[in-house]
């Protein structure tokens, strides 16, 4: 496909852009294609000339959990930035005496900045996420929760594109929200903005909450090295062999059902620090894995495959990839 023909109906259009420079993991091949949507036109115009050209494309919010192909990504990337958002100042909505405030915002919209915006404003509802990277519709497409808090809990609609192109508004129940999952995830929908419906709250503790996560995110977590955040899901205890569930009593924790911190079961199978080239399982939070230099993705998937067999051999439990794999 000749660039200019792309180019005619994607003014603005790039070629061959790195998309190590895109991705908080800072790893990554070019893009053939690369757009960046400024509204949520442009996201609608970029998915509709895709599917009509049968052009491979790839929506990009803010580069968090993802892991690129080093050999990149053959089509078109389109970097989503439709950021707008709108917090009345005024009660919209009452239900048994809690006020509530309906906010609308687009799938671009930072979702660091959204809760920093929300609970400035004594909003509570999102003070869970306090330090959780990425983009809202990021959060949305895979249930993004923390602190037995979860995305899903205060979404009233999402405004969506299907796997045809054609434009869907969703109830929280038609979402299919579960572990770290949704139907945008399942489908491959695109989520394009949604309206959250938050209550009014005390403001200075609904702040305090956020402020110790995000203090607790930088104690515990290797945020000093380019990383993509957790790099499996958690366990389901009910998924644990039964011989050993009480050995794990100490470390279940509820969030949002009673699971085992994938992180518990790496260091315990005594692979904090482990390399292979460049990348690491971390010292300080084992669930991820950190970009010590210039590592490889054939490096991350070849030690994500090691942390799986040792983990799977000496407890029979299989981690579950929590990070996106893009151009494999």
């Amino acid at each position: 496909m000749k660039k200019t023909s792309l180019q005619k109906l994607l003014p603005g259009l790039k070629r061959n852009v790195l998309l190590k420079n895109y991705t908080t993991f800072k790893i990554g091949g070019a893009a053939q294609f690369f757009f960046v949507a400024k509204n949520k036109k442009d996201v609608m115009k970029a998915v509709q000339t895709s599917k009509k050209l049968k052009l491979p494309f790839f929506i990009l919010g803010e580069g968090s959990n993802l892991l690129i192909s080093d050999r990149g990504f053959k089509g078109l990337v389109v970097k989503i930035r439709n950021t707008k958002y709108e917090i009345p100042r005024t009660r919209t909505s009452s239900v048994r005496g809690r006020q509530n405030i309906l906010v609308y915002a687009e799938a671009g919209v930072s979702f660091p900045v959204l809760v920093k915006a929300t609970t400035e404003l004594g909003l509570s509802g999102l003070e869970w996420a306090g330090g959780l990277p990425g983009t809202l519709g990021g959060a949305i497409r895979g249930n993004a929760g923390a602190f037995r808090g979860e995305i899903k809990d205060v979404i009233l609609e999402v405004e969506a594109l299907d796997e045809k192109g054609n434009l869907k508004t969703l109830s929280r129940k038609q979402c299919n929200f579960s572990y770290r999952s949704s139907i945008f995830k399942k489908n491959n929908w695109i989520v394009l903005s949604t309206a959250l419906k938050l209550g009014k709250g005390n403001k200075k503790l609904i702040q305090s909450i956020a402020k110790s996560h995000i203090r607790y995110r930088e104690e515990k977590h290797p945020l000093e090295y380019p990383n993509a955040g957790s790099i499996f899901k958690n366990c389901d205890l009910k998924k644990i062999p039964k011989r050993l569930r009480a050995s794990f009593n100490k470390v279940v924790k509820t969030d949002p059902f009673p699971l085992i911190p994938s992180a518990h079961l790496i260091s315990e199978a005594g692979l904090k620090g482990l390399r292979v080239g460049q990348a690491e399982v971390s010292t300080k939070h084992p669930n991820y894995i950190v970009n010590l230099g210039n590592t490889t993705a054939k490096d991350v998937i070849k030690l994500i495959n090691l942390v799986k067999k040792e983990v799977k051999d000496k407890f029979g439990i299989v981690l579950e990839e929590e990070i996106k794999l893009v151009g494999f």
